[in-house]
Parts: C-alpha cells; sequence; structure tokens
C-alpha cells in the first residue's frame, strides 16, 4: 500500500510540477496563438515588435553597443500613424516567440514604407543581418535568425505551387493556405552539416570565396535527399577536400537564415594523419589546410580588423562566438590542452 501511494504520490508531484512550469506553460500557450486566429489578433494589441526592412532588422546603438529594441504596440501605432499607414500593417507580422512574463513577440517587415523617416523617428538604423548577428548580444542573435527566416519564407510563398492562386497566411504567420487546392504549407528549414576535420593533431579550416577576407572556417553542406547525417558528413568532406572520413561525432546544432532557413548541425570528424594530403575541389572552396594549436589559438584572439598587415598580407581570423563553427573550433582546442 505505501509503495503505491508514492507512485501516486510522484505521479501528482510530476504533473504539478509541469503544469507550474515556465516552459511548458510558454510553449502551450505560443502553441494556442498559432492555431487560434483570434486570440493571436488579441495579442497584437499587447505584444511587443521586433522590425524590419527588405529583411534587415532595426537596431539601436548605445554605448558602443547594439541594442535590438522591442517596440510595443502602442508604440507601433504611432510609428504607423507618422507615416500615414493604418493599423492594418500589424496584421502583416509574424509571431516569433513570448516572454516568460507571456508577452508575445512579433516581427513586422516594413520594406513598403520610407526608411529614413523610421531610422529619424525611432533613432537607429536598419542593419544587413550578417553584420546584426555578430554585434548583437547572444540572447538576441537567435531570434532575429528565426524573425528574419519566417519573413524571408513569406516572402517567397504568396502563390500555390499547384494552383498559382495566392495563399493566405494565419495571423500568427505559422502556415499559409491556398483556398483553391486548400493546400496547406508550414515554413521549413534545410539540414546543414557543418564538420570540423581533425587528424589528431591539427584541423582542417577552409575558404569559401563568398567569405570576408582572411576568414576560414569548418566545411559544410546541405543534406542530400536519402542521407543521414553520418552520409553527409563523410560526402562533403570527400567532395570537398578529398579525404576519408574514418571516424565522427555530434557537437550540437543551430539555427542559420542564411541562404533562407537553415538547420546547422554541427559534427567533429577524424581522418588518419597518414592519409592527410588535401585535395581542394575550387568550386566548392577557394582555399583549405591544416592549421596547428598554437595558429588556431592565436586566430581566436584575432578580430577581422586586426588582421591585416602592414604588407597588405592578411592573418588568418575565424568565425565569431555566435557561429556555430567557432563553437567546433574552441572544442578541438579543448580537447587537445586537456
Amino acid at each position: 500500500m505505501a509503495a503505491i501511494s508514492q507512485a501516486a504520490y510522484r505521479r501528482a508531484s510530476s504533473l504539478v510540477c509541469r503544469l507550474h512550469s515556465t516552459y511548458v506553460r510558454k510553449m502551450r500557450y505560443l502553441n494556442e496563438l498559432k492555431e487560434n486566429d483570434s486570440l493571436c489578433r488579441q495579442a497584437q494589441s499587447s505584444g511587443t515588435f521586433y522590425l524590419f526592412h527588405n529583411l534587415s532588422p532595426f537596431l539601436q546603438e548605445a554605448e558602443k553597443k547594439y541594442l535590438v529594441p522591442q517596440l510595443s504596440a502602442a508604440e507601433m501605432r504611432r510609428i504607423l500613424e507618422k507615416l500615414k499607414e493604418t493599423e492594418e500593417w500589424i496584421e502583416k507580422s509574424v509571431l516569433i516567440g513570448c516572454s516568460d512574463e507571456h508577452v508575445p513577440q512579433f516581427a513586422l517587415d516594413l520594406g513598403a514604407l520610407e526608411k529614413s523617416v523610421i531610422e529619424s523617428e525611432l533613432k537607429g538604423s536598419f542593419t544587413d543581418l550578417r553584420k546584426a548577428l555578430f554585434v548583437v548580444d547572444g540572447k538576441d542573435s537567435p531570434l532575429l535568425a528565426s524573425a528574419q527566416s519566417l519573413l524571408q519564407w513569406h516572402n517567397s510563398h504568396q502563390y500555390c505551387s499547384k494552383t498559382g492562386q495566392p495563399t493566405q497566411k494565419n495571423v500568427a504567420g505559422s502556415k499559409r493556405v491556398c483556398h483553391g487546392s486548400r493546400i496547406t504549407y508550414y515554413p521549413q528549414t534545410s539540414p546543414v552539416v557543418i564538420t570540423l576535420v581533425s587528424d589528431g593533431s591539427r584541423c582542417l579550416l577552409a575558404r569559401q570565396p563568398s567569405f570576408p577576407q582572411g576568414m576560414y572556417s569548418a566545411l559544410s553542406g546541405f543534406c542530400d535527399i536519402g542521407e543521414n547525417l553520418e552520409e553527409t558528413v563523410r560526402r562533403e568532406v570527400a567532395e570537398e577536400v578529398g579525404l576519408e572520413v574514418e571516424s565522427l561525432w555530434y557537437s550540437a546544432s543551430q539555427h542559420w537564415p542564411f541562404p533562407s532557413s537553415s538547420l546547422m548541425i554541427a559534427c567533429h570528424a577524424l581522418v588518419r594523419a597518414q592519409q592527410a594530403e588535401i585535395s581542394v575541389d575550387n568550386l566548392e572552396l577557394e582555399e583549405a589546410r591544416w592549421f596547428g594549436l598554437e595558429e588556431i589559438v592565436e586566430g581566436l584572439k584575432r578580430q577581422p580588423r586586426s588582421s591585416k598587415q602592414d604588407d597588405g598580407s592578411v592573418l588568418p581570423w575565424f568565425p565569431p562566438k555566435q557561429a556555430i563553427a567557432h563553437q567546433l573550433i574552441q572544442e578541438w582546442v579543448k580537447q587537445q590542452t586537456s
């Protein structure tokens, strides 16, 4: 009898914890907003808004820091009134989250409105997302990335692929529907592996032609249909640098909004030191080479601006800490020094 009572108590305690969990309540509230247009429309009148202009987020600079302001619904109405626009603009927003206090967070792109007026009124500027992700606080980067990806998805899915008719978004922006074909479209993300290759004592980093001058990063590539992650890692390493992976292990993952919406799946891969001669695929990469521990440690300290030398040459530098490639490199350094 005592055992049965204890089991019942544990189940009840577990249920109470789940019901009182801030995270669980928040997730259920967000899901309700996505499914209930009327409730979400009400939330727009009390939520906060992140502004974009042609997919560039709005930032404010204060004391050499870049902040991502959240505008209240009242402030949004004031700005729209200043621009001689109606409150209907607010319905173009998309739901991107909510605070622990259940204040809904929306993203709104004002790309069709005058940028300079908004910037002047709010004392900030719309900034290219690639730059913004590396200058804002780390807690703001994921939200900006998710918001831009969702806004971009809506821009590119305004018509049904079957009928060609316009699709309509629900209030939260969690889906679009073609009423002619009754097809519902949901935002999708593309899986990408990003892999730090090592031969045991060195790690391999590469440059794509699109990279900023001097920057090296881990290898990356999209998963092909039908592949699992292990197959993608092995194929990408073989294609890009001509090496055969002997073993690999998972590290972490990160949403990344480029080129549209990607899920970066970070892995470490080991190749045999005796078979570590690089053969670069110049269609994919500009350069790839091995780095020793000392060079990696120095490169992690280096900023893009400090990498240029007096003779015009550029010392290697690596992705900033907001990028998951940085985490892979730091993990490799820790492995080497432990």
